[in-house]
């Protein structure tokens, strides 16, 4: 049981920084940082917005319009903090 805790745990960990990747990278995109016609800049753009969108699009529904403040993915690392920490602390302890 304690393998499916740990890879569960792995498995938040790297989507957290997913979320921080897709973040900095919408940062450097919106500055014009990177060079949005190239290929690889464009694959992996697109790799980050499909692989976070599902979890931050109904977050956006519900948190109030902030302007040009996207405070998203701050509430979702939130989330998986909680979520990891709820596992460790409460669920674990409790089945193994």
């Amino acid at each position: 049981m304690l393998a499916v805790f740990q890879t569960i745990d792995l498995a938040l960990s790297i989507y957290t920084w997913i979320i921080i990747a897709s973040a900095v990278f919408s940062w450097l995109y919106a500055f014009n940082v990177v060079n949005s016609n190239n290929r690889f800049v464009g694959t992996v753009g697109e790799f980050l917005y499909r692989a976070t969108e599902p979890a931050l699009r109904p977050i956006r529904r519900i948190l109030p319009d902030l302007g040009g403040l996207d405070i998203s993915p701050i509430v979702l690392l939130l989330i998986i903090f909680f979520i990891r920490s709820l596992m460790w602390n409460s669920i674990a302890p409790a089945v193994i």
